[in-house]
C-alpha cells in the first residue's frame, strides 16, 4: 500500500491495483485434405514468422495429428494472426481452418 502523511499527521493509504499478466491464447491449425503442405509452411513463415525448419515441423505435426499449434500469443495478437491466416488461405483458394483457444498450460 502507498502511504501519504498529511500535515495534520493523518496517514492516508491507497491500495495499489494488482497487475496480472495477460492471458495467453494458442492459434491452432486444423488439417484438411485440400490445403497444400507448401502453403501451410508459407503461411507459418509469413504470418507466424517461423523459420523454415520450425514451419516444416509444425506443418508435419498438423498433418500427422490433425491439429497443431502455430503459436501462443496474447488474445489480440492471436485473433489478428488467425484472421490474417484465414484471409490468406481464402485468397489462395484453400479451406484452411485456424482457430484460437485459451492456453491453460
Amino acid at each position: 500500500m502507498a502511504r501519504q502523511v498529511k500535515e495534520d499527521g493523518q496517514v492516508l493509504t491507497r491500495k495499489r491495483a494488482k497487475v496480472r499478466e495477460p492471458g495467453m491464447w494458442k492459434v491452432l491449425l486444423h488439417n484438411d485434405d485440400y490445403t497444400t503442405q507448401e502453403f501451410v509452411v508459407f503461411l507459418l513463415k509469413t504470418v507466424f514468422r517461423k523459420a523454415e525448419p520450425e514451419a516444416t515441423a509444425i506443418m508435419l505435426a498438423v498433418h500427422r495429428a490433425g491439429l497443431g499449434v502455430a503459436g501462443v500469443y496474447t488474445r489480440d495478437v492471436a485473433e489478428t494472426r488467425a484472421e490474417r491466416g484465414r484471409q490468406l488461405a481464402e485468397r489462395e483458394g484453400f479451406p484452411l481452418l485456424l482457430t484460437i483457444e485459451r492456453n491453460d498450460a
